[in-house]
């Protein structure tokens, strides 16, 4: 990371984020879009709806966020953890 050239990377270029950002939302939208071409018959009421899977997929990234937040307030360490550990020896 002490690579000067690191902070130029494209991944890392504002233009690049915004077009990654603009070319994620088409794709979306036309893939939402496809399903009143290609009607989506589902196995239950629910997943035949339009965009459920685009909704399906937010609320499910939404959720593993929260429960991964949460896993971080138990299984979290203080930042001298294993420092302490070692000057006790």
């Amino acid at each position: 990371m002490n690579n000067p050239d690191m902070n130029d990377h494209w991944l890392v270029r504002p233009t690049t984020i915004k077009w990654i950002w603009h070319v994620s939302i088409v794709v979306l939208a036309i893939t939402v879009l496809l399903q009143l071409v290609f009607p989506v018959k589902g196995y239950f009421a629910l997943d035949g709806w339009l965009a459920f899977g685009a909704v399906y997929g937010f609320f499910a990234c939404v959720v593993m966020v929260i429960v991964a937040k949460g896993l971080g307030l138990f299984l979290k360490r203080d930042q001298h953890y294993y420092d302490e550990r070692r000057s006790d020896d």
